[in-house]
């Protein structure tokens, strides 16, 4: 219900006809000990409300009918016998339209998920990737065509792909918009099923472009896939033969339930028997798709824990469940065909438990309790440790902590540490906050709010980046006392330098990361795993810099331009202007004895806005907001064509502007386009705040704003012979020493000098931060404006604001589904780290993706051996 609260569904309403017990606080989050004897449902309503306003939440509490759920797009079921699950599922199947039918199981360490969307279910986007796209080369004249692109980015196409064209020259008829069938898909080229010998002959140009194909599921309901279960979806390939053991156990405990009323007793070995002898009899009248082992011992761990449901557990199902009412209700990412069965039995103790250990202890704890014994139950309790990060990773595992009991006894305690603070943007998914919270420390508000969910946590929050510039914070004497630490963070660089304390100190580190619906985790164990840091990812592949400056080809180009100008104009150089301002005498001496071109350059841009550029009144931001506009989308790109013809040859003779570089057109300003008109208002009023100067609300009126845009005065443009424009892709920056640069800066710092006489006393500029948040500050506006009119100098695409916002805002895109479900899997070996007894092949690291959906479970990889001569070691070794 939180994870489908928080994506923002229309409505939920919540069903349960049972009492709060102490059981269940040690799954859910948000009952409180004094709620103990209330309805379940009715217990949960108001905490849940608070998460997501907009999402009507209502209850049912009496017992349920049938006809009640045509009110509903899709039914999770939680707790629930067999037998009315078929009826259920039955009703849902067969209703018009269908309703998505879901049953969800956790049973100790082992979980069970069902769908059934119903006979014929549309999945528009199998995967939630975008479409894949390449930059043609060449097209042969042939039966089959053969399709070669530009080696600048391998292709992604697979066979039997359908793609179209767009933007080809000669062999126009392939523009047509038709899907065509691909097959041979290499690196860079394909063939095409299609004959291309009449057609017109290849100029240049050309996009191809992958067209994204719907996907019909023929769900079957419960009744017969219970008997026929088909492919079941696996999560560790090591266990392979255990979702049909599975399947078989869930379906014998069931019957002991509805036999007997109740769940087999923990510890109770007279129950473990009952339900294993019940399991043999199902499987012996399978006939042929008997199972040759039903594996007695797992059995029985499964009758001990069947009636606890586990925080961890909880937490991960839960993503994997919410994100299927999502793909239920959107068609969107390909939903779980029909059976998908997990355990971690892995996460148990390797100590053999006295039965008695299993005993309630009438705490808050006892359905943990119940599962690993009193033990590890105190053990968890006595834990110190080390939470970094409190954003979306840091805020589930703070509510798993709690439920937990980790750190909740007299020797635990529980850092965490985060030097953020409370966007509106956290709320989707970092759960622990609320409105009312926006602009306070992260740390502070999750510790409270974690505390609420168990009082007895032991918890102390801190602001503070972990990194070299804080070890007197984090000292040696904090790392040493820790038990574990746990990676909450978002970027790999704070991974890294933690991975390094912990490798120095020798402490368990439990690693996670989310991106959208892709979530992995990874475990760092003392003298058994590798550490974080000995496999890298490869770097982010970066646009060249004269690709951007000009020659871009896709609209990341644009906007990773549009956002190097805007901090250029509007944060750098009045950042430069105020340094120098403010202590000229030093100012003027560092950039003599850098004596560079960057110094040549801060000097020239400082010049240019207190002379050439300076702003007194409004009509002046508006000048020159206009005169930018001819400069960027007008006169450079006349320069450019100037010096590089659209006949111009390489060296080699090669056509210069053949793919991937797009030949550009000079735009013609006019105030009756209205995106001109958006451009020079958002440049104008930025402009306007870096020089304090009253912002006239008139600008906001399109007539009135081009009165005053054409009263500017633009002068004609001749474009130089000696330009000097970067065609090397190599080149990282663009600015290259000269010999005369300390003449040029004595002359700059003479004239500079002169100009600061006529500044008004104590005038100062406002330099503006890019904040992508704030829908009023025209920051977004200014940045897509930049990169919309550059786009249509070069032919490419344009894109809406939010588009922009995510690009340039370099926005990961973050679920609150998948977030939850990469800290249940790393909650559960957190059991194994602080039990302390398991082998490597216990461990376990996971990828997993909810879209397509896709879990990947191995063990981790061991630490690297050094051998030298008879000795041997590895980084763990002292």
């Amino acid at each position: 219900a939180k994870n489908l609260i928080l994506a923002g569904v229309k409505s939920v309403t919540l069903h349960d006809e049972g009492a709060v017990e102490l059981w269940d606080l040690s799954s859910n989050f948000v009952f409180s000990e004094s709620d103990v004897g209330k309805n379940r449902a009715l217990a949960s309503v108001q905490k849940l409300q608070e998460l997501n306003n907009a999402v009507i939440i209502s209850t049912l509490t009496t017992k349920l009918t049938k006809e009640q759920l045509s009110d509903f797009q899709a039914v999770v079921f939680t707790d629930i016998s067999f037998e009315k699950a078929i009826e259920f599922s039955d009703y849902c199947h067969n209703h018009q339209p269908p309703i998505s039918f879901i049953k969800a199981e956790v049973r100790g360490l082992f979980g069970s998920i069902f769908c059934d969307f119903g006979p014929e279910f549309t999945v528009v986007d199998v995967d939630g990737e975008d479409p894949h796209t390449g930059i043609i080369a060449s097209i042969s004249n042939d039966n089959p065509a053969l399709v070669s692109c530009v080696d600048d980015e391998r292709l992604e196409f697979q066979d039997g792909d359908l793609v179209v064209f767009s933007e080809v020259h000669g062999m126009t008829e392939l523009n047509d918009g038709k899907p065509r069938k691909i097959k041979n898909a290499k690196p860079y080229s394909f063939t095409l099923e299609e004959d291309t010998t009449q057609f017109g002959t290849y100029i240049k140009g050309g996009i191809v472009t992958q067209v994204k194909q719907p996907k019909v599921l023929n769900f079957k309901p419960l009744r017969d896939a219970i008997k026929d279960p088909g492919d079941f979806l696996l999560s560790d390939f090591s266990k392979f033969d255990r979702p049909p053991l599975l399947h078989l156990a869930f379906q014998a405990l069931d019957k002991f339930v509805s036999d007997l009323g109740r769940f087999p007793v923990a510890g109770s070995e007279e129950d473990a028997n009952k339900l294993i002898s019940i399991a043999g009899n199902m499987n012996e009248s399978l006939g042929d798709g008997r199972l040759e082992d039903i594996n007695p011992k797992l059995l029985r761990h499964f009758a001990f824990g069947s009636r606890a449901v586990l925080n961890p557990m909880a937490a991960m199902f839960g993503g994997i469940v919410g994100q299927e009412v999502v793909k239920a209700c959107s068609g969107k990412f390909h939903p779980v065909f029909q059976f998908f069965y997990f355990d971690s039995l892995e996460s148990l103790p390797t100590e053999p438990v006295d039965p008695s250990d299993f005993r309630p202890l009438n705490s808050r704890y006892d359905a943990q309790i119940s599962v690993f014994g009193s033990k590890l139950q105190k053990k968890l309790e006595d834990a110190k440790a080390f939470i970094v990060g409190s954003g979306a990773l840091g805020c589930e595992f703070l509510k798993n902590i709690a439920l937990m009991g980790v750190s909740c006894g007299n020797k635990g305690k529980l850092t965490i540490t985060d030097d953020d603070v409370i966007e509106k943007s956290n709320l989707s998914r970092q759960f622990l906050f609320r409105d009312w919270n926006i602009g306070q420390a992260k740390s502070t508000v999750a510790a409270s709010a974690a505390a609420s969910i168990n009082p007895c946590l032991k918890i102390e929050a801190l602001q503070n980046r972990v990194g070299p510039e804080t070890e007197n914070v984090f000292d040696d004497t904090f790392w040493e006392n820790l038990t574990v630490v746990i990676n909450a963070l978002d970027n790999v660089n704070a991974r890294l330098y933690v991975d390094q304390r912990c490798l120095y100190f020798q402490k368990p580190l439990l690693e996670s990361g989310t991106l959208g619906a892709k979530c992995n985790t990874q475990m760092v164990i003392p003298h058994l795993t590798e550490n974080y840091g000995a496999s890298r990812d490869p770097p982010e592949k970066q646009a060249p810099m004269c690709t951007v400056h000009s020659f871009p080809h896709n609209i990341d180009h644009c906007l990773t331009w549009a956002r190097s100008e805007f901090e250029g104009l509007l944060e750098k150089t009045p950042a430069e202007v105020n340094a120098y301002l403010s202590n000229p005498v030093e100012y003027k001496t560092a950039q003599r004895t850098a004596g560079d071109a960057q110094a040549r350059d801060n000097l020239e841009r400082i010049l240019e806005c207190l002379e050439k550029e300076k702003c007194v009144t409004f009509q002046d931001c508006i000048s020159w907001a206009r005169l930018r506009f001819e400069d960027y989308f007008v006169n450079r790109v006349k320069q450019l064509i100037y010096t590089f013809p659209e006949d111009a040859a390489t060296s080699t003779g090669a056509p210069f502007w053949s793919a991937p570089k797009r030949f550009p057109h000079s735009l013609q300003f006019s105030t009756a386009d209205p995106s001109h008109l958006q451009f020079v208002m958002a440049a104008s009023i930025l402009r306007a705040e870096t020089f304090g100067i009253q912002i006239p609300d008139w600008v906001k009126h399109p007539q009135m704003l081009a009165e005053a845009v054409d009263k500017v005065t633009v002068p004609d443009f001749q474009p130089k012979k000696d330009a000097n424009i970067v065609t090397d892709e190599k080149a990282t920056t663009l600015s290259t020493a000269s010999i005369d640069d300390a003449g040029v800066i004595n002359e700059l710092i003479f004239k500079l000098e002169l100009c600061t006489k006529k500044l008004p006393q104590g005038f100062k500029m406002k330099p503006i931060q890019f904040e992508k948040d704030d829908d009023t500050n025209y920051h977004m506006d200014l940045i897509a404006g930049l990169a919309n009119m550059r786009a249509r100098n070069y032919s490419i695409p344009e894109v809406d604001k939010l588009k922009a916002k995510f690009i340039a805002g370099r926005i990961i895109p973050a679920i609150a589904t998948s977030t939850a479900m990469a800290t249940g899997l790393v909650c559960l070996e957190l059991y194994k780290a602080l039990d302390g007894g398991h082998k490597v092949e216990d461990y376990r690291n996971t990828f997993a993706n909810l879209a397509l959906p896709l879990f990947s479970m191995a063990e981790p990889v061991p630490p690297k051996v050094i051998k030298h001569g008879d000795m041997s070691w590895t980084v763990w070794d002292r």
